[in-house]
């Protein structure tokens, strides 16, 4: 299946093409963007039976478990880190980028100084976890008040409270083959 067609399931991710707080257009895409253009990752995150973990802060906003990577950090690294600060999840394996937002940024800066600029790309991937605790909620973080532990399908339909792309990035993954049953 072409991205048209994913396009046409899944009109939020392909349909959102500029973010107000990033000040920056974005082009939804499947596939694994240049490593160096990765400035933020989340992850659907998978449980050995199969259920997915996700998260809402205090401000009520409701997630996959990610964020924004670190001067030097590696995917991998920065999976763990965000997967243990967010969920209370220990990483298991390693990660499978799928999908990106190719991102354009409309700031005169980076938003980070090393992050890349004006062009960057916020990418999505699959990763098998353990949940070993709460979250460790550094004082430079969200504040996650809640991690849940669902099937697909009522994880989707909970993020989808909130905001329809953290589902839909979900329930592609899923689409996709990508997730264990």
């Amino acid at each position: 299946m072409d991205d048209s067609a994913w396009a046409g399931r899944f009109p939020a991710l392909w349909g959102l093409d500029f973010q107000p707080y990033a000040n920056a257009d974005l082009r939804f895409r499947l596939g694994v963007p240049d490593d160096a253009l990765v400035t933020r990752l989340h992850l659907v995150a998978q449980v050995a039976d199969g259920r997915v973990v996700v998260c809402r802060s205090a401000e009520g906003w409701r997630f996959l478990p990610g964020g924004r990577r670190e001067a030097g950090e590696s995917l991998t690294e920065l999976a763990a880190r965000e997967l243990r600060e967010e969920a209370g999840c220990a990483l298991v394996g390693e990660i499978e980028v799928f999908a990106y937002q190719d991102v354009r940024s409309r700031n005169a800066e980076p938003h980070q100084e090393h992050f890349p600029h004006p062009r960057s790309a916020w990418a999505f991937a699959t990763a098998q976890v353990e949940h070993v605790g709460p979250p460790t909620n550094p004082s430079d973080g969200e504040v996650v008040v809640e991690v849940r532990i669902e099937a697909v399908a009522e994880a989707a339909a909970w993020l989808r409270l909130h905001e329809a792309e953290p589902a839909d990035v979900l329930l592609l993954a899923d689409s996709l083959g990508l997730l264990s049953r």
